[in-house]
């Protein structure tokens, strides 16, 4: 049984250092992702986002919390390289059709009191001009929960799932809404999108939320919902289809 979830992204396995070993996942080489944000609740981090324009972040309606504040060129949460910017939110803009039972609408725009300075560290995500298509490489990233293996007396492997401090990343490709529709069979509407690996076990998982799946350097995606426990589900994650809200996206940074 599959159960929806509200906070939820990278439950690709990653390094793990008391492992020593790599599954499908990886941190991602630093600031490799310039237009990944980090949403924190006050000093708590809540979710991930994507930087659409100077004065603009991206994320999931479902991430909305009274004391947003964003981190900008952010690789390792628990240090400070000098390429970090800290913003303030003046706007919080969910999508007015977003329904939390069903994940329907699941985007919402925050509007920073300053603009970023865009550099090779921070920089906008391109937002996509056609939906994708089946098939698609694209990469996620997050600061969600990343699993590893350990040995255990027995000789057989334990799961040991964790919160990273590093951006981690995973190659997953777009899958067919037609086999999507089979693994969440009523659930699966137009303006969502699923993307995994054949088999499971790279995905978006708890902490990932709000955060950008890119695809072939287009913003395709932002993680919203899937099966849990992310770890062990072989059903694909399902994010927001950025592309069916262009429309929407445009008319609100331009009205506020």
């Amino acid at each position: 049984m599959w159960l929806l979830v509200f906070s939820f992204l990278l439950m690709s396995a990653a390094q793990d250092n008391s492992s020593g070993k790599v599954l499908k996942g990886q941190e991602c080489a630093p600031h490799s992702q310039p237009w990944q944000v980090a949403l924190f609740d006050r000093a708590r981090f809540n979710c991930g986002a994507s930087l659409v324009s100077p004065y603009w972040v991206l994320s999931a309606a479902h991430c909305q919390t009274r004391h947003m504040r964003v981190h900008l060129g952010e690789h390792n949460l628990r240090k400070r390289d000098g390429t970090e910017q800290l913003r303030t939110v003046v706007r919080i803009i969910p999508h007015p059709g977003y329904v939390a039972r069903t994940h329907v609408n699941d985007l919402m725009l925050l509007r920073l009191a300053r603009p970023a300075r865009v550099s090779p560290r921070v920089r906008p995500a391109t937002l996509p001009a056609r939906c994708p298509r089946p098939g698609d490489p694209c990469v996620v990233s997050g600061w969600g929960l990343v699993s590893g293996y350990e040995s255990e007396a027995t000789g057989s492997p334990e799961s040991q799932v964790n919160l990273p401090n590093t951006l981690h990343c995973a190659n997953i490709s777009i899958i067919s809404d037609a086999s999507c529709s089979k693994d969440y069979p009523g659930h699966l509407m137009d303006t969502m999108v699923c993307a995994g690996v054949e088999g499971g076990g790279t995905d978006s998982c708890e902490g990932d939320s709000g955060g950008p799946l890119v695809c072939r350097g287009i913003l395709q995606g932002i993680v919203s919902w899937g099966d849990v426990p992310c770890d062990t589900t072989t059903k694909p994650g399902v994010y927001t289809k950025v592309c069916r809200y262009m429309d929407w996206i445009r008319d609100t940074m331009r009205r506020n």
